[in-house]
């Protein structure tokens, strides 16, 4: 039985959290925990935060950007995951987020965060695009049209913008972010420590 959990603070618009999103199941069976997905809006987090994007901040530092590059694809490597960079890539990923929490609402969460992750980080899809979105999300058995017209729901929009205050609110700046109880984790570098925070009783909470 499940008895811990953790948050995962992330966007689908962002390949460092759909790498965590791979190797979390195996997290949750080595530590018993139970991952919480907690959607934001990337850009609306960096907006608060003054943060910037890698290629953007290390614009200046290429030595930076291109060690950032070595471990990325060093994690890929280690973990065996399909990555593959999307064409398309930079996506504003808003309304893919709103359908995120849609997804939540219509009781179809896990496979929508899949379809999604898995059309853009292994398959190149181009999901700026509304039409090729539903024609993914059909493909994966869920309504893609109803999902589509709940994302544009006032309330959804709220949801996804509170979110995203309250993970800024709680000293997130990026992506992927971890808490364990009120103890924060940022990067999927960072995984081991979630880990090993997750066997610690003090720092073991339910309360998400």
């Amino acid at each position: 039985m499940v008895t811990k959990s953790f948050e995962f603070i992330f966007d689908v618009g962002g390949p460092n959290s759909y790498l965590a999103h791979k190797v979390l199941p195996k997290l949750c069976a080595d530590t018993g925990a139970e991952a919480i997905y907690v959607p934001i809006s990337l850009g609306g987090l960096f907006k608060i935060t003054n943060n910037q994007a890698p290629l953007m901040r290390y614009a200046d530092t290429p030595a930076k950007r291109d060690y950032e590059m070595l471990e990325f694809n060093r994690f890929v490597s280690k973990h065996h995951l399909p990555f593959s960079m999307n064409p398309h890539f930079p996506i504003n990923s808003l309304q893919l987020m709103r359908g995120a929490v849609a997804a939540q609402h219509l009781d179809c969460f896990i496979p929508y965060v899949e379809a999604i992750m898995t059309a853009m980080w292994e398959q190149g899809a181009n999901v700026g695009d509304p039409t090729e979105v539903q024609a993914i999300l059909d493909k994966a058995g869920l309504d893609g049209a109803a999902l589509l017209a709940k994302a544009n729901e006032s309330e959804i929009k709220a949801e996804l913008i509170a979110n995203t205050e309250a993970a800024a609110a709680r000293g997130a700046f990026g992506v992927p972010t971890f808490f364990v109880g009120d103890e924060m984790f940022w990067g999927k570098e960072r995984l081991a420590q979630v880990a090993e925070a997750l066997q610690t009783p003090h720092t073991n909470s339910d309360d998400h």
